[in-house]
């Protein structure tokens, strides 16, 4: 039965959507509501949901990526997939076209689809070389073909505004090849405008491939990519792992070509009732082992369910930085390079273990100090996830501490620095007696806990970062010292503030009218 959907348009229900049976009734989109029932009076209607069907066709865009790495929506009843090299693994771009119509019949989909060399040549062959003909209608242009296969469909194709179309026509250029044989010159002087004159120029040099259109893909497309289509859906175990060490053979070898390596890995496994499965696998360094890469996705690849079988595999390295080739330098020569190259050789150990125990307990289970612009302790540096640290940062941050007799992770200011390899996120206040003003502390309270100090060695003076409190409550300069009490255990205190001088968290102004308080005493760190 006739069957519409019907959306207000300023305070008017009009026809958005009809089936077959409304359109042979004569119903058509755009048509309000009151005519169309006039028309056939055992219409059915309903209200539309557009942003329903933005997401079901965002949804279909995405399901398209098995036909190419750049995908989008064109429109509110369109999408676009660039397919370039991907059409021999189907076969060629018959068979390619064919698998997608296929597929979407049995989603209960009818599609008109168009294959071109550009975007402008596509949309039209899709949406008006169909028209009057069955819907499953396919349109090919060949390379270097779009002039012919434009000519004889409509300007409309062009994607040009109505009132454009309609000056066209009243100038009896209804078709795209009038256009196409019309001397440049002699176009531009029939309309009023010269932005008219160049918006329907540039229209028809984009559907002719003679200037290029630039494509917005729904996601960035990944830097390397392998593909692997069959035509017996793979179910066993085996048959995924032979072919997953392939795709990773293939994708190596495309890395090697660049001289990169992949920091970031998605599988995508397409299976043959049109639902998909991923696999994602990060590096904490570059790398193109084939072996290394081939561990980190077999290990998620056995808790995949094949279901009626996985019929295409994509390999794709969303992310990639430079894999240079490591040398040995002369020890006795160059001994700095000599450090690096070491430095460098366990940053090669340690990354697969990262990748590693990342894969296995999750990206966010895995942390690694990472430096940060402050000489403040508690502010040098954050946790942050192994897997997101650049190459030089895991190299220059993470590997030295590993190494046998390397300072603590707080030094930056001087290689003389002592620092305490436990240091408290937070300082704690402390109370302490010291025997003069300016002095160490010669007793300690702690968490209700009174010891006596026998030795103290400082202080190290840290100022405030007065530049990140401007205009705020600021802070006073810290009075370090190391101290070990009567059990042998020893701390890193330190002192804010002076005791001739006004408390540090007060602003300029206030600290003018302020009275003398006594420094505050913290805890930030124990030694043993």
């Amino acid at each position: 039965m006739p069957f519409v959907l019907v959306a207000n348009q300023t305070g008017r229900l009009v026809v958005s959507a009809a089936n077959p049976a409304a359109g042979r009734a004569g119903i058509h989109p755009g048509m309000g509501l009151a005519d169309a029932r006039a028309v056939a009076p055992e219409l059915a209607s309903r209200p539309a949901e557009p942003e329903r069907d933005r997401r079901a066709l965002t949804q279909l865009a995405r399901w398209c990526a098995r036909y190419g790495p750049a995908f989008n929506t064109d429109g509110t009843d369109g999408l676009w997939v660039d397919s370039t090299g991907v059409a021999h693994l189907f076969g060629g771009e018959p068979q390619l076209i064919a698998d997608l119509r296929r597929r979407l019949v049995r989603f209960g989909l009818t599609a008109r689809p168009g294959l071109a060399d550009g975007l402008g040549a596509a949309s039209a062959l899709a949406r008006y070389t169909a028209t009057g003909h069955a819907p499953h209608t396919t349109r090919i242009a060949p390379p270097g073909g779009a002039r012919a296969a434009l000519a004889p469909l409509p300007v409309e194709a062009l994607r040009l505004e109505a009132e454009t179309v309609r000056l066209l026509t009243r100038l009896g250029l209804k078709r795209i090849g009038q256009l196409i044989d019309l001397p440049r010159p002699a176009l531009q002087r029939r309309f009023a405008s010269r932005q008219a004159a160049a918006a329907v120029l540039l229209r028809l040099d984009q559907a002719l491939g003679i200037k290029s259109e630039p494509l917005r893909p729904l996601s960035p497309p990944p830097e390397h990519v392998a593909r692997a289509a069959y035509s017996e859906p793979l179910i066993a175990s085996a048959g995924l792992e032979a072919a997953l060490a392939r795709l990773i053979e293939e994708l190596a070898a495309s890395l090697a070509r660049t001289g990169r390596g992949a920091r970031r890995l998605a599988l995508t496994l397409h299976r043959s009732d049109g639902t998909r499965a991923v696999i994602r696998a990060g590096l904490s360094r570059p790398s193109r082992s084939a072996p290394h890469l081939f561990g980190l996705l077999n290990a998620k690849l056995e808790t995949i369910d094949a279901g009626y079988g996985i019929d295409l595999m994509v390999l794709n390295a969303y992310d990639s930085g430079p894999l240079l080739p490591a040398q040995k330098p002369l020890a006795r020569l160059l001994p700095d390079l000599a450090q690096n190259s070491q430095t460098a050789g366990r940053a090669e150990t340690i990354a697969p273990l990262i990748d590693r125990l990342s894969g296995r307990l999750g990206a966010g289970a895995v942390m690694r100090l990472e430096p940060r612009a402050s000489h403040l302790p508690e502010r040098a540096e954050a946790l942050v996830a192994a897997l997101s640290s650049q190459p030089s940062h895991l190299a220059a941050c993470l590997l030295p501490h590993l190494s046998p007799g390397a300072p603590g992770p707080a030094v930056r200011a001087s290689s003389n620095a002592i620092r305490p390899p436990l240091l408290l996120a937070c300082p704690e206040p402390i109370e302490v007696v010291a025997e003069v003003p300016e002095g160490p502390p010669r007793r300690l309270r702690w968490r209700r806990s009174l010891t006596r100090i026998l030795r103290a060695e400082g202080p190290e003076r840290i100022a405030a970062e007065w530049w990140h409190e401007i205009g705020a409550r600021t802070s006073a300069a810290r009075d370090y010292y190391v101290i070990e009490d009567d059990t042998g255990a020893r701390f890193w205190v330190f002192r804010e503030g002076s005791h001739g001088g006004t408390p540090g968290e007060l602003s300029a102004d206030e600290r003018n009218e302020a009275p003398s308080r006594p420094p505050a005493w913290y805890l930030h760190g124990i030694f043993a």
